[in-house]
């Protein structure tokens, strides 16, 4: 067991957990649950630092592949006077997942089929349907329907 800790490992948490941690907190619905899982990412990498070639790959898929089993799935978030949470409440654990990956951490829909083990297909049909309720979720319609949009 190590005595210290790297300073390259300590340098990349803190520049890293912020962010993660507040994304994970979307994808979850559930601040506590965030912790935990950045927390069990970050230990992971610890006894592997140095060896895996791309570390945040490696974070990213434990920190956000459990939002996809069925077994624990994501809590949906509580109702909030925030619609953005709301409208994302609204969304499958699948959906939410992706529609974060996408449009909060900018990722590629390659990108995420590749952390979460999923088709290229399937990230775009969940992002699309997501994208969809989510606007809906708010009140804007879906952009799908020309009848609809405001």
């Amino acid at each position: 067991m190590r005595d210290s800790i790297d300073p390259d490992f300590a340098s990349y948490v803190d520049a890293r957990q912020g962010r993660w941690l507040r994304t994970a907190a979307l994808v979850y619905g559930d601040q506590a649950r965030a912790e935990a899982l950045l927390l069990h990412a970050f230990s992971r990498l610890a006894m592997v630092w140095g060896r895996p070639d791309d570390p945040d790959v490696f974070v990213q898929r434990l920190l956000y592949q459990p939002a996809l089993s069925r077994l624990h799935p994501p809590r949906p978030a509580l109702p909030s006077d925030d619609t953005t949470l709301s409208a994302l409440a609204e969304l499958t654990p699948v959906q939410r997942t992706v529609f974060v990956l996408l449009y909060y951490e900018e990722l590629t829909e390659f990108e995420i089929a590749d952390l979460l083990s999923l088709s290229h297909t399937a990230v775009h049909g969940h992002g699309q349907t997501a994208l969809s309720r989510f606007r809906t979720g708010l009140g804007l319609g879906d952009w799908r329907n020309p009848v609809e949009r405001r």
